[in-house]
């Protein structure tokens, strides 16, 4: 069995509501809802919230909303691997047997159902976790720090003369989705270690939305690649 959990607390600080605000004519969680619907890889699509209004939005857009998350997992210090534990651990005592559950993020508007299936193939008995990633648009071994008195100092100055394209890819997490294998998550395996795989998404199919200029310019862009969207 798979299930998804998207994890959607009501107290979001820079963008309040962010999780129910409108995005291109529906609430922001109802885009990462039908992408895990529309995957048809999951035998239940659950969202992990404290708020009834959330909890109502979900329900809505396809999702379920079995329990509201205790107070003590819905602070700003809550990790995500906790809320996954605790959505993970109600299912098994609700009868579910989850193999594999994989974290979708309700602010993840651009994921696409073919992202979920790719990461999901890649889930195997030497990989627990799975994740999608970004490629750095220039390559950070030429990055730069401005010194005390304004100069420029290269973080890795050996590669000051190396080609661009010489340098090797390095990548960043997409920050939409994490696949795991229900034992991985119920045990905090760490996602960053030799047992993970990544998919590259293109940067058109990811974006970090934190303040009202990331919102505008990513309504902006999602409208562009699916038209009228709402």
């Amino acid at each position: 069995m798979n299930i998804a959990i998207i994890p959607a607390r009501g107290g979001s600080k820079r963008i309040p509501r962010k999780n129910i605000r409108s995005f291109c004519g529906r609430p922001m969680i109802a885009w990462p809802i039908a992408a895990a619907k529309a995957s048809d890889l999951f035998d239940h699509v659950l969202v992990s919230t404290d708020d009834e209004e959330i909890a109502g939005a979900a329900r809505a857009a396809g999702a379920e909303t079995p329990f509201l998350r205790p107070a003590e997992l819905a602070d700003d210090y809550t990790g995500t691997n906790d809320v996954i534990v605790h959505a993970l651990q109600w299912a098994q005592g609700a009868g579910w047997a989850p193999d594999a559950a994989c974290c979708v993020y309700a602010t993840a508007a651009f994921v696409q159902p073919r992202d979920l299936i790719e990461a999901r193939k890649l889930l195997a008995p030497d990989c627990d976790y799975v994740f999608p990633a970004l490629r750095y648009g220039h390559p950070p071994q030429r990055g730069f720090l401005k010194g005390p008195k304004g100069a420029p100092e290269l973080l890795q100055p050996e590669f000051q003369k190396t080609r661009t394209q010489d340098l090797q890819a390095v990548y960043h997490d997409a920050g939409q989705f994490y696949w795991g294998k229900a034992d991985a998550w119920l045990e905090e395996r760490p996602v960053f270690e030799s047992r993970t795989r990544f998919v590259e998404v293109p940067p058109t199919r990811a974006w970090d939305i934190d303040n009202e200029e990331d919102w505008t310019i990513a309504e902006a862009l999602f409208a562009a690649i699916n038209g009228d969207a709402g």
